[in-house]
């Protein structure tokens, strides 16, 4: 394999306005080519994005031999997949989360990587910005002592019926969308698995089939202290932000999901003494990943998150929408 990790794009979904870039800045990887259902929408792409090669499958794509691993940006329901396909083609995976729309899903998914040798992570890019790696060393100096609640919203409006996320055969709603952020950074802080969740839905027809959830609020027990609550949606206005409560103090992070290359704050708070501004060096969390990943499959380094960790968030997504429509009387 060459000294940079060679990518094709599955899909030419919104996302790929911000990954294509970032992935052709990284200092280990290069994109290669492009793929969609048809030529004409491949070409239009990979020539705005200064790609050289387009493909009018995402299978002609998959047979190249000038690609290394494959970053799919597809609908959730198509994940499974395409990553299957992917790795049968003997491609590296980073795929857009969640990486499959149930635990079994992602176990089977598993069990591929394992077979085949190759890598797979979710992207859930916001994980290796520079704030969280700040945010998890004052979670380890005990700044906020026993971490006692969470609270995390990540809101925004999807727009109209055409959106995918209105879709119910194409994994939308809010909770597999934006929620999946909510839960995966309550796991990530606390370092645990919740042991009890509670949620409710806000719901309306879909735009196929079903009912498909608008706006979502759920709750997270974690052994020992820690609660988590967060709401999130796709029809509502945009916010964005997540606030860690103990018994020592708080630590609040303004757009934690977002992608900031300028400088952030990261503030702590401790019982009416002046607040402390961590100032943050901003950077492209997309890069980040990019590098990170390409870095695995050339040299070996181990994914700093594994397929067991997505295989987890997924469930406690199942667990929380079960809930959820339990108690959805329409």
């Amino acid at each position: 394999m060459s000294k940079t990790l060679r990518w094709g794009v599955l899909g030419t979904a919104r996302i790929i306005r911000k990954t294509i870039p970032a992935l052709q800045q990284t200092r280990n990887g290069e994109v290669i080519g492009i793929a969609s259902r048809t030529e004409e929408r491949a070409r239009e792409y990979a020539d705005k994005h200064g790609v050289p090669q387009a493909f009018s499958s995402y299978e002609a794509l998959l047979a190249s031999p000038d690609i290394d691993a494959v970053y799919i940006s597809l609908p959730n329901a198509l994940h499974r997949e395409w990553v299957l396909k992917s790795l049968d083609a003997g491609k590296h995976v980073l795929c857009e989360k969640p990486l499959a729309m149930s635990a079994a899903e992602v176990e089977e998914i598993t069990r591929k990587a394992e077979e085949t040798g190759l890598r797979v992570l979710e992207g859930f890019m916001y994980r290796f910005h520079p704030r969280f790696e700040k945010l998890q060393e004052l979670l380890a100096s005990g700044a906020v002592g026993t971490l006692t609640f969470l609270h995390v919203g990540h809101t925004f409006d999807a727009g109209g019926d055409d959106n995918i996320r209105w879709y119910t055969g194409l994994g939308g709603g809010a909770l597999f969308d934006a929620g999946g952020y909510c839960v995966n950074v309550s796991r990530m802080v606390t370092g645990q698995e919740p042991v009890h969740v509670a949620a409710f839905g806000n719901y309306r027809d879909a735009s196929d089939t079903g009912r498909i959830d608008t706006s979502f609020a759920g709750m997270l027990r974690f052994p020992g202290s820690a609660t988590a609550l967060f709401d999130t949606g796709v029809n509502l206005e945009r916010r964005n932000f997540l606030e860690l409560t103990g018994t020592e103090g708080r630590l609040y992070l303004d757009n934690p999901f977002g992608l900031l290359e300028e400088d952030s704050v990261l503030e702590e708070h401790h019982f009416g003494q002046d607040s402390i501004h961590h100032r943050i060096k901003g950077g492209n969390h997309f890069v980040r990943m990019g590098e990170h990943f390409a870095d695995s499959v050339l040299n070996g380094v181990p994914l700093r998150y594994n397929l067991a960790d997505a295989a987890n968030n997924a469930r406690v997504l199942e667990a929380l929408d079960s809930a959820a429509r339990s108690q959805d009387g329409a």
